[in-house]
């Protein structure tokens, strides 16, 4: 059988040096050296205002009165340019610093980039917050945390969306600026005049003063088993790592970069990752206002059916829409697979299924199949960190280290914890002095707690695989370790396209079970009307033989108490960012779930839960 053709890709980092140290220790890292890299993201992006001041820099959709999206409204590199430096002007004039730094709570736009880039300029860090925390939450606990932490002088907004949340959390001493709306009883800036303050030669001098160590934005982790932390995110971080995501990835300087992008911004994923490639690299971003949902997903195949990128990023829920759109979107086909070099994803696990679907579609459209990367990342890395180095990826891959990155492999509790040391690595949390001291080791090591396995023990340069989260695995009443990561995995691929994931429950029992969170793609198994509660579909005998099938091959699997699955129940109720389930990347955090869930785990482990599965013997 003859191998599979890939649309031609090229791989930075091919080979790599492995060193052991103390018993149990050993270090890797590329041979490739990490080239030179620039002192500030604004750099590249007063290079490219010179260069090319016409070409698009972002566009977004404007949104209609009736609430629909219209036509893309553009903003050239240098309007972007010009803009920033308006802002950055006024930021200055009203003192703001690293002490009191400017919190972002909507989404992306076009606004959100212009203030973000305008900090930057003025050397000022920018805190973009997860518009959860203000659209979702009820008792708004997590938004106040992120405004005690970093106490800013200013709180941005798009619309009055935000009033009730900045009502009851911002303070009188902190300035709040939006583009359209306000909050009753308060006095608000319009954002416009932010923009039409005219830049003098002191936005100049502030930049200047800005260097490697200047913070350039603090990003919160999603907070899952405490609350969120500041990660501090300084100009060496972006620009060291988007130099090693360039080094890593030659493909993203190959031609002009485009990107159609939905990834929060409050992510490191979509706000440090793709936001930083584009500037870095005088790339066109599209602002996607769908997301994997099945209420937005259509804005994303609408998007991406209109503009074709050059790159494509996306979370395994994406992917598994995007592909089972484009089995019959000839349209979408066409306009996706047109000029795309390469495939990204992260977040959670891809099912086998999905890559199968995806390269049937490219064979189909044109004759070859596009390379999915994807790799090992974190907030506290910038995200990039470990990058797969061949088209032939299989689930749970890694790959290897990117330039001027060093791993640390520590074998702990059975298993290998991954560390960084790097440029790209955070000095820390903000006011966070213990948190910071405990998560690095005696050696300036950043400690992930990722466990990581190798690809091919005899081939180093083929790099590593995930082995889960030391953190999520736990042990039964016997002393058993059960490993998450990769039960969970094939919990997934077993139940495609059915289970968008799974959280393992037995801590200190005698058994391991599991909770099923569904796709909408039960619905259609269960035979009843699109309207009927998601209970009633879980709960209907078609589901539930499917899901027993499902159980009873998992079983036929397992060599083990470890790794077979006793009992199973599916959840009607969604995982909820509230609560720190899940993050706004769409990947599910096991102990929060288990913790807000208690009673439900219980009951599935007493049997006293309605529809409780358990495999046939």
């Amino acid at each position: 059988m003859n191998a599979p053709k890939f649309r031609p890709l090229k791989f930075g980092v091919t080979r790599v040096s492995l060193r052991d140290g103390e018993p149990g220790t050993r270090y890797l890292q590329a041979d490739q050296a990490l080239q030179a890299f620039p002192d500030r993201l604004t750099d590249r992006l007063q290079h490219w205002a010179h260069t090319k001041p016409h070409q698009t820099f972002m566009a977004r959709r404007v949104k209609n009165t009736d609430g629909t999206l219209g036509d893309w409204r553009h903003i050239t590199y240098a309007q972007a340019w010009q803009t920033a430096r308006n802002i950055a002007l006024s930021v200055l004039d009203r003192g703001l610093s690293a002490e009191r730094p400017v919190v972002i709570l909507s989404e992306n736009s076009l606004e959100h980039a212009l203030l973000a880039l305008g900090c930057l300029v003025a050397g000022v860090p920018y805190v973009p917050t997860s518009p959860p925390y203000s659209l979702v939450s009820v008792d708004y606990d997590k938004l106040k945390h992120v405004l005690r932490t970093v106490t800013p002088g200013l709180v941005f907004a798009s619309d009055a969306r935000y009033a009730k949340a900045i009502a009851a959390t911002v303070g009188e001493d902190m300035e709040v600026v939006m583009c359209e709306g306000n909050v009753p009883g308060r006095t608000v800036t319009a954002f416009d005049s932010l923009c039409a303050t005219a830049a003098t030669p002191a936005v100049d001098a502030a930049m200047a003063a800005t260097g490697p160590d200047t913070i350039a934005k603090f990003l919160f982790t999603s907070g899952s088993t405490k609350l969120p932390k500041a990660v501090i995110n300084t100009n060496r971080l972006w620009c060291a790592n988007q130099q090693q995501m360039a080094q890593s990835m030659p493909v993203l300087a190959e031609r002009d970069l485009v990107l159609v992008d939905w990834l929060p911004w409050n992510h490191t994923f979509g706000g440090n990752h793709n936001f930083g490639m584009t500037v870095f690299h005088g790339g066109t971003l599209y602002i996607d206002d769908g997301k994997p949902t099945p209420a937005l997903m259509h804005e994303t195949l609408r998007n991406l059916r209109e503009i074709a990128p050059t790159v494509y990023f996306n979370v395994p829920t994406g992917f598994e829409a995007i592909a089972h759109a484009m089995q019959n979107d000839d349209q979408l086909r066409k306009t996706l697979l047109s000029r795309v070099q390469m495939f990204f994803y992260a977040g959670a696990a891809l099912a086998q299924p999905i890559w199968d679907s995806l390269y049937a579609s490219q064979e189909r459209e044109v004759g070859e199949r596009i390379v999915m990367g994807t790799g090992l990342g974190m907030t506290e890395s910038g995200p990039f960190g470990i990058f797969v180095t061949n088209p032939f990826v299989q689930a749970g891959d890694l790959g290897v280290p990117t330039p001027g990155l060093e791993l640390k492999l520590v074998d702990t509790e059975g298993k290998t914890e991954v560390r960084y040391r790097g440029p790209n690595i955070t000095p820390g949390y903000w006011r966070n002095a213990q948190e910071t001291t405990d998560a690095f080791d005696e050696e300036g090591f950043f400690k992930t707690g990722d466990a990581v396995k190798w690809i091919d023990e005899s081939d180093a340069h083929l790099g590593l695989k995930f082995d889960g989260r030391i953190a999520e695995d736990f042990k039964l009443a016997t002393g058993t370790f059960v490993s998450v990561g990769p039960l969970r995995a094939k919990i997934i691929a077993a139940g495609a396209p059915y289970i968008q994931d799974a959280v393992l429950t037995g801590i200190n029992l005698k058994e391991v079970g599991a909770m099923i969170f569904p796709t909408p793609a039960v619905r259609a198994l269960s035979g009843l009307s699109a309207d009927a509660p998601l209970a009633e579909v879980l709960g209907s005998a078609p589901v539930q033989a499917k899901f027993q099938e499902i159980l009873n091959t998992l079983a036929l699997s397992a060599t083990g108490s470890a790794n077979r699955i006793a009992r199973l129940c599916l959840l009607a109720e969604p995982p909820t960012i509230d609560k720190g389930e899940i993050t706004d990347k769409g990947s599910i955090n096991q102990r929060s779930v288990l913790a807000h869930r208690a009673a439900t785990v219980a009951a599935l482990h007493e049997g006293t839960l309605p529809h409780i599965l358990q495999p046939h013997a």
